[in-house]
């Protein structure tokens, strides 16, 4: 799988070979989820709360997110599935600094954001539970194996 970073934001120092290897991990968890998926290319775009204008652009609502997630399928060329995820590093160093970890915030925004390219939605409290629960596995268990960072430097 090819693993593109691209940085929007300046603010925070990041290890990118880190990301690049949590992220190859996580979508691994993600293929796991269905076998259907042939993921052969994700674009990490890394940014901050100006997030907040893709999130009023494409969704219509007007406020900065932790992550937005768009999955391009196989086309007919049978190229495999693409997806971007576009994580608000802004957010993770502040939420995770609340909560214990910046690290583990970004890893979490990643998980989610991957997990989205899936179809998974958290668009009822049933849902969103049961999408976090999973993705709070997968981190505890990057975080076993070494791969939730140190992201930030």
């Amino acid at each position: 799988m090819r693993i593109e970073l691209l940085q929007l934001q300046t603010r925070f120092e990041l290890d990118e070979h880190a990301l690049e290897r949590y992220v190859e991990w996580i979508m691994h968890r993600v293929r796991d989820l269905d076998d259907a998926f042939t993921w052969t290319e994700l674009s990490l775009v890394l940014t901050d709360d100006t997030i907040r204008d893709l999130n009023r652009e494409w969704f219509g609502i007007d406020v900065a997110t932790d992550v937005i997630s768009f999955a391009y399928p196989d086309d007919a060329l049978g190229a495999g599935d693409t997806g971007e995820v576009i994580v608000n590093v802004q957010r993770a160093r502040e939420e995770g600094s609340r909560r214990g970890s910046p690290d583990a915030e970004l890893a979490l925004y990643i998980a989610h954001g991957c997990h989205h390219l899936t179809g998974a939605e958290d668009d009822t409290p049933e849902r969103k539970r049961a999408m976090l629960d999973l993705e709070d596995a997968w981190v505890r268990e990057a975080d076993t194996l070494n791969l939730c960072g140190p992201f930030f430097r």
